[in-house]
């Protein structure tokens, strides 16, 4: 539904530095809606990334219509929403909550943001082999883009060895084996 205003923000640890209420708040602008967005940083207020759960539904009952969900939380916010768009299913991450009908619904946009992105500014880039350097949120997101780009191959590495096979698991049932 769209409204004249909107409440939003960004879960997170350390993202005091953030741009992110600046940019949405000018774009709102321009788009003539009023956006009042505030960052929730988990280090700042002092709870743990396990606390996600807790802050969406405070965030909830106090109004917002939506959330950003930045790193550590993309993962953890999962089991505490209502729905998630197949996207966000697949990856098993969330960057973007929004609150409709009374549910809590996750979306992930970092595939979509990566692939335009790339594709824009580096559309003759060679994608025969792609070293991924991580795979957490994000960096699922962007192995995701990237082998639907046409990446022929693409090695995972992480500092967590666990996290990176089972990403690389994840990516062969969804791409293929070898790929």
């Amino acid at each position: 539904m769209l409204k004249d205003s909107y409440l939003v923000g960004l879960i997170g640890s350390g993202i005091g530095p953030s741009l992110s209420p600046a940019l949405h708040e000018r774009e709102a602008g321009r788009q003539g809606l009023r956006c009042l967005y505030r960052l929730l940083d988990l280090d700042t207020i002092g709870v743990p990334p396990e606390a996600v759960g807790e802050l969406l539904r405070a965030a909830r009952l106090l109004g917002f219509d939506g959330l950003n969900i930045t790193h550590p939380c993309k993962r953890l916010v999962v089991e505490h929403l209502d729905a998630l768009d197949p996207r966000a299913e697949a990856l098993g991450a969330v960057n973007t909550v929004v609150f409709e009908d009374g549910r809590a619904i996750g979306h992930n946009t970092d595939v979509t943001g990566f692939a335009a992105s790339f594709a824009r500014g580096l559309p003759d880039a060679p994608l025969e082999r792609v070293v991924q350097l991580g795979a957490g949120g994000a960096g699922a997101a962007v192995a995701h883009a990237l082998l639907t780009l046409g990446a022929g191959r693409v090695t995972v590495v992480d500092a967590l060895p666990e996290r990176a096979a089972a990403l690389a698991a994840a990516l062969n049932r969804a791409f293929g084996t070898g790929r």
